[in-house]
């Protein structure tokens, strides 16, 4: 591909992408922060409380555990369907798209994106359904490492890693008049797909939990995404900023940090506290001098507390049910009977809706 091939692949992305859909992209490096039951929850809040607003969920992790709990959870044969979406010609899902991609790593080719959306509420009843999914794909990682190859390979004119890392974005500029926001869903990495996955992003909601490794995640992902408090400066020319930036490209801001999990009956004087106000801390830091990074200017405006959500958790990610309509009281899961409290169920509707209100 010569220089003026590729100038063209740029010019047709960048109109491509145009419209007023906004992109979540709900990431941490750190695993076990519940990060899927939030993005899940939020989700299906946000679409009963905005009917008429057009929603798109992709779920970019190699687990697919959204999808699974979208097409039903464990206990609705929400795995069977998954499989049943990923067995289609062609293969319904994100690693659908990217083999298509494949050949045509460089250029944008010729696709419709509806091949690769699923109408979840079609096997799930308890979905709204302003909500349509691509759903995730373990081939993601077989996938990544034919996608390094493909960004490193040098060619003349040619910024083949942006070319690599758009496409994520080239997908959803062709339904910007199709959809009016996007939930990207991504596995604990910074993996090749989720770059991909930043890159198509506004806007990042970082989870993060009451521990110090939390605290550490935070700042790795600050390092991560914006090339901030690097080791060495050996490192700062490989950034997935420093790419983004002299391929004049934006970078996703912070929009909220979500404190997960949080113990029900944690006081003040808990230990956890200490660990939770050095959180605070550090994004205070952050904000002040690293103001472009973020859509907030006050760090309490950035932040929502989420308390555990115990059994009720639980029975809503084994069932893929919003906490909305779940039933309360005496449960069978996978043959066990489990009681899911009324006031436990409200708790956790407010702590969701809280988040949504930010969004």
């Amino acid at each position: 591909m010569d220089a003026s091939t590729s100038n063209l692949y740029m010019l047709q992305s960048d109109l491509y992408t145009k419209g007023n859909m906004r992109t979540y992209t709900i990431w941490n490096n750190k695993g076990g922060t519940g990060k899927t039951s939030l993005t899940f929850q939020a989700i299906c809040s946000y679409a009963r409380k905005r009917p008429k607003v057009r929603i798109l969920a992709v779920d970019m992790c190699p687990q697919a555990n959204l999808s699974e709990l979208m097409l039903g959870g464990v206990a609705n044969g929400g795995s069977k369907k998954l499989l049943e979406r990923q067995g289609m010609t062609p293969r319904c899902s994100v690693g659908g798209y990217f083999d298509l991609r494949m050949p045509s790593a460089h250029y944008l080719p010729q696709f419709n994106a509806a091949d690769f959306i699923t109408d979840p509420s079609q096997y799930n009843a308890a979905l709204p359904k302003n909500v349509h999914l691509v759903c995730g794909d373990p081939l993601l990682e077989l996938q990544a490492i034919a996608m390094n190859s493909l960004a490193n390979i040098q060619l003349p004119g040619v910024n083949t890693w942006l070319a690599v890392i758009l496409w994520l974005r080239d997908f959803l500029g062709q339904l910007h008049q199709n959809y009016d926001v996007v939930f990207i869903d991504t596995n604990p990495s910074f993996s090749m797909y989720t770059q991909i996955a930043l890159a198509a992003a506004d806007r990042v909601i970082l989870p993060v939990m009451a521990d110090d490794s939390s605290r550490r995640a935070i700042r790795n992902a600050f390092s991560l995404i914006y090339g901030l408090k690097l080791p060495s400066e050996v490192y700062a020319q490989y950034t997935f900023a420093s790419k983004m930036r002299a391929a004049k490209r934006d970078l996703p801001k912070v929009h909220l940090i979500v404190k997960n999990r949080l113990t029900q009956y944690m006081g003040s004087a808990s230990a956890f506290a200490a660990v939770l106000s050095g959180i605070d801390s550090d994004l205070d830091a952050l904000v002040k001098s690293y103001p472009e990074h973020f859509t907030f200017s006050k760090t309490k405006d950035g932040i929502v507390d989420i308390r555990d959500f115990g059994t009720t958790g639980v029975v809503a990610f084994a069932r893929g049910t919003p906490f909305a309509i779940m039933e309360t009281g005496k449960l069978t899961i996978s043959g066990h009977r489990v009681q899911v409290k009324p006031e436990y169920r409200i708790q956790a509707i407010e702590a969701i809706d809280a988040l949504v209100k930010k969004l």
